[in-house]
């Protein structure tokens, strides 16, 4: 089983208000963000997904799992959200889960 690499997705919105006054397309791309998402948090490559809601500005966050780096850089570009939005990325040490 190939080594599994953890990365921290931080999802910058265009605007610090963008979660309180997104335009109807904006919602709509943010819509299909949600869906496009929705496989990869069922199938355990996303271990976690979600919005933040920072006094300062609300943004989204994931922890991705995969065992290349290309498929990190497709996830991230087959986004639809990604364009409108744009990405930090942060490889992880560790990620460890509690059960």
């Amino acid at each position: 089983m190939p080594d599994i690499k953890h990365f921290f997705l931080k999802l910058v919105p265009p605007r610090l208000s963008f979660t309180l006054d997104m335009t109807a397309e904006e919602r709509q791309v943010m819509q299909q963000h949600v869906v496009y998402w929705k496989p990869y948090v069922n199938d355990g490559t996303v271990i976690v997904l979600g919005p933040v809601l920072d006094p300062k500005g609300g943004y989204g966050i994931a922890v991705v799992g995969v065992n290349e780096n290309s498929v990190l850089e497709r996830l991230v570009a087959n986004d639809p959200a990604n364009g409108l939005c744009s990405y930090e990325i942060h490889p992880m040490l560790a990620v460890t889960k509690q059960n």
